[in-house]
C-alpha cells in the first residue's frame, strides 16, 4: 500500500513539474497551471511571510483608518458622495460581522465626523496626510514583497501617486457606481426589465454587482500598487479570484458568528473588536493572495518546486551590467529614445529585481543617470560614451557594494593572493586596453555591429 501511494505521488509530481508550462496547451496546461498555483500559494502561506505582512497591515490600518476616511470624506463631500461612502462602510462591516458591524461602522463614522480638517492647522494637516501616506506605503511594501521587489517609489512620486489614488480614486469609483445606478433607473431599462426573461436576468445581475465592484477594486489595486508594470490580464485574474474569495469568506465569517455565541460570553464587550481584527486580517491576507496569483500569472516560469531566489553570480552580474550599458549606449549613440525600465526588463527577459539592482548600481557608480517622469524611469549615459573606458566600467562593477565597513583593504590575505589579484586586474587592463563604450556600440575595423532591437519582438520595439 505504501509503495502504491509513493508511486502515485511521484506520478503526480512528474505531471505537475516535469514539463515546461509554455510548451503545454489546452486542458492540460490549465490543470498544470492551477495545481502549480495551489502548490505555490500553500508554500507561501506555510512560509509565514504573507501572514506576517497581513498582520502588519492590520496594525497599520487601525492607526490610519480614521485619517484615511477623513481625507476621503473631505474630497467626496465636494461631489456629494460622502453619504454613499457611509453606506458602503456599513455594508462592509455588516456582511461579515452581523448586527455588531453596524455599531463598529457607526463608531468609525463618528470619529471621522469629529475630525475637522479645517481646524487641524498646518502641522495637524501634515500629520494627517503623513498617516494616510504611511498606510499606502505599507501596502506598497507588502505588494512589492509579493513581486520580489526591494525598492519603493521615489519620495516625490510616492506622495503624488498615493494622494492621487486616495483623492481621485474614490471619486471615480462612486461616479461609476452612480452612473450605473442612473442607467438602471432609466425608463427604457425599467420597461425591458418588466418583460421576462429580462426581469429575472436583471435580478441575477443586480446580485452580481457587489462581486463585480469588489473584483474591479482589487484589480485596480493590483495594477497601481506594486512598483512595477503589472499586465492588465494578470491583475484581472488576481482581482477576480481574490474578489470572489473575499465575498465567500465574508459569507462564511458571518455564518460562523451567527452560529456561535460563545465568543461573546468569553470576551464580553471586547468580542466585536477581536472579530474585527480577525476580519481585517483575513481581508488583507486574501488581498495578498490575489496579488500572489497575479504575480504567477504574469511570471509562470517562476512557479518552481522550490522558491526561486534571484541571486546573481559574479559572471552574470558583470555580463548583465555590460549588456545594459551596451543597450543604453547604443540607443544614445544612434539618437534613439532612451531605454525605460519596463523595456529593459522585457528585452533582457529577466525578473524585475536583478535588472533594477544593476541599474541602481550603475547610477550610484556614476555611469548612468535616471530621468523620472509620470509613467516610468528612463536611463541615459552620464558621460560621453567615447570617454567611458570598458576597463574602468568593469572595475567599477567588480567593486560595487564595497564600503569602509567591508572592503578588500580590511581582508587579511597572503602576499600570493594579493599578487594574483593584481595580475588578474592587470590582465583585464591589458586585454581591454583603451577600448571605450563607443567601441562596443560601434565596432571598428570591419567589426560586426548588432542592433539590440533587431532580435526583439516587434511589440517591444
Amino acid at each position: 500500500m505504501f509503495h502504491l501511494l509513493n508511486r502515485g505521488v511521484l506520478i503526480l509530481r512528474a505531471f505537475i513539474w516535469d514539463d515546461d508550462l509554455r510548451d503545454l496547451a489546452g486542458l492540460r496546461r490549465i490543470a498544470v497551471f492551477v495545481l502549480r498555483v495551489v502548490h505555490m500559494l500553500l508554500r507561501e502561506l506555510m512560509g509565514g511571510q504573507l501572514n506576517l505582512r497581513a498582520m502588519s497591515l492590520v496594525y497599520t490600518t487601525l492607526l490610519s483608518l480614521v485619517p484615511l476616511l477623513a481625507v476621503s470624506f473631505s474630497v467626496l463631500k465636494g461631489f456629494g458622495y460622502h453619504q454613499r461612502l457611509e453606506h458602503y462602510l456599513f455594508d462592509f462591516m455588516l456582511e461579515p460581522l452581523g448586527p455588531s458591524g453596524g455599531e463598529v461602522a457607526g463608531t468609525i463614522i463618528g470619529f471621522v465626523e469629529n475630525v475637522k480638517v479645517g481646524m487641524l492647522g498646518s502641522v495637524g494637516f501634515a500629520l494627517l496626510i503623513y498617516t494616510v501616506v504611511a498606510l499606502v506605503q505599507k501596502i506598497e511594501a507588502a505588494f512589492n514583497f509579493v513581486w520580489q521587489i526591494d525598492r519603493l517609489r521615489p519620495i516625490a512620486q510616492r506622495f503624488s501617486n498615493y494622494l492621487s489614488v486616495i483623492t481621485i480614486g474614490p471619486v471615480l469609483i462612486f461616479s461609476a457606481v452612480g452612473f450605473a445606478a442612473a442607467m438602471l433607473d432609466t425608463d427604457i431599462v425599467q420597461k425591458v426589465a418588466s418583460v421576462e426573461p429580462f426581469g429575472t436576468l436583471f435580478l441575477y445581475l443586480s446580485r452580481l454587482v457587489p462581486y463585480v465592484l469588489v473584483c474591479l477594486a482589487f484589480t485596480f489595486i493590483y495594477l497601481v500598487m506594486p512598483n512595477t508594470r503589472v499586465r492588465f490580464q494578470s491583475a484581472v485574474v488576481g482581482g477576480l479570484l481574490a474578489g470572489v474569495l473575499w465575498k465567500i469568506t465574508g459569507w462564511g465569517f458571518a455564518t460562523f458568528i451567527a452560529s456561535s455565541a460563545k465568543y461573546a460570553a468569553i470576551y464580553s464587550s471586547f468580542a466585536i473588536l477581536i472579530l474585527l481584527l480577525i476580519w481585517m486580517y483575513l481581508s488583507w491576507l486574501i488581498l495578498l493572495v490575489g496579488a500572489q496569483i497575479a504575480y504567477f500569472v504574469q511570471n509562470p516560469k517562476f512557479m518552481t518546486l522550490q522558491r526561486v531566489r534571484f541571486v546573481l553570480s559574479n559572471r552574470l552580474r558583470e555580463q548583465l551590467a555590460l549588456q545594459i550599458m551596451y543597450l543604453i549606449g547604443y540607443h544614445h549613440f544612434h539618437g534613439r529614445p532612451p531605454w525605460r525600465l519596463e523595456r529593459l526588463i522585457d528585452c533582457l527577459d529577466l525578473p524585475d529585481e536583478p535588472v533594477s539592482s544593476i541599474l541602481q548600481m550603475l547610477v550610484d557608480t556614476g555611469y548612468l543617470i535616471e530621468i523620472q517622469d509620470e509613467d516610468s524611469t528612463a536611463y541615459l549615459p552620464q558621460h560621453d560614451i567615447e570617454t567611458v573606458r570598458l576597463s574602468g566600467l568593469l572595475d567599477a562593477i567588480r567593486r560595487a557594494g564595497e564600503s569602509r565597513f567591508l572592503s578588500t583593504e580590511q581582508l587579511s590575505t597572503s602576499p600570493a593572493v594579493d599578487r594574483l589579484m593584481i595580475d588578474i586586474g592587470q590582465a583585464l587592463q591589458d586585454g581591454l586596453q583603451q577600448r571605450t563604450l563607443r567601441d562596443l556600440v560601434e565596432p571598428v575595423n570591419g567589426g560586426l555591429e548588432v542592433d539590440p532591437d533587431a532580435a526583439r519582438p516587434a511589440s517591444l520595439q
